[in-house]
């Protein structure tokens, strides 16, 4: 059976090419965007704290929001390359290059958190505990992802290269014994929420079809924890064979189903 990729590697496991990963990540839907605007959650006054930001996809678009953000990333790539494509912001943005866990940051001093793509690295109950304490009464927390092969409607790419990825490591986000994502598993990331404290829970999914070339297929996979932790002749093997199932069984066009999972949430007004 698979081993599943320790919590602790999820601080340095996207930081060893910053540029490339920044380059293979999609964007996020701007249905995320929408729904964290028409719930008064990010705004030109908001004062936010994003763990995990890595290159900044989800740290851009909060910026052009409005909001004020610091930003947590444990890598020191990672953050170096955050600086680098986002440091202009500041005051706006703000760099801590330490793990959430040994972030110093003020109880109830924050409007908003995030997470997108980075909360599965975590504890749940110890990191939602210390979010719910980080937040002023009326806060809202949000973490996202984007989940590169929708379980309800499988594409026949995922379908052709499964097997590929069966005997590999497990992240924690498709953690061996369940039959969901993280993400996707509702029921269970509703119920920590709940008992962390939070009301006003709310979740969506987002689904989209977007088409990538083989260079796109090949560079996103190439960003999987699994396959980034190989040994480079099984990697480079790896992503050889993902490119040539794009090219000669995909035409080089290769239509994915992807979904988004963003769960939303709320600290009372009055903390008992």
């Amino acid at each position: 059976m698979p081993d599943v990729i320790p919590l602790e590697e999820g601080r340095s496991a996207f930081g060893a090419n910053s540029e490339a990963y920044s380059d293979a990540r999609p964007d996020y839907p701007p249905r995320v965007y929408e729904i964290l605007r028409d719930h008064g959650a990010a705004s030109q006054a908001a004062e936010v704290f994003e763990i995990g930001p890595g290159t900044g996809q989800a740290t851009a678009s909060l910026l052009t929001l409005g909001c004020t953000i610091t930003a947590i990333e444990p890598d020191a790539r990672l953050a170096a390359t955050l600086s680098d494509r986002l440091g202009h912001y500041s005051p706006s943005l703000t760099i801590a290059q330490c793990s959430f866990e040994d972030s110093l940051l003020p109880s109830a001093g924050f409007d908003l958190g995030v997470a997108a793509m980075a909360f599965h690295w975590l504890q749940q109950d110890s990191a939602l505990a210390k979010v719910f304490r980080l937040l002023r009464p009326g806060g809202w927390w949000a973490m996202w992802w984007n989940v590169f092969g929708d379980p309800a409607d499988m594409d026949p790419f995922q379908r052709r290269t499964q097997a590929l990825f069966q005997p590999l490591s497990r992240s924690p986000s498709h953690a061996v014994g369940s039959d969901r994502p993280f993400a996707l598993d509702k029921d269970v990331r509703m119920g920590e929420l709940q008992a962390a404290g939070f009301r006003n829970v709310t979740y969506e999914e987002i689904r989209w079809t977007p088409t990538l070339t083989t260079r796109q297929v090949v560079a996103l996979t190439a960003t999987f924890s699994p396959v980034a932790r190989l040994p480079e002749g099984e990697r480079s093997w790896f992503l050889s064979e993902i490119g040539r199932i794009a090219d000669e069984e995909f035409h080089g066009q290769v239509r994915r189903n992807f979904v988004t999972a963003i769960y939303l949430a709320r600290k009372p007004e009055k903390t008992s």
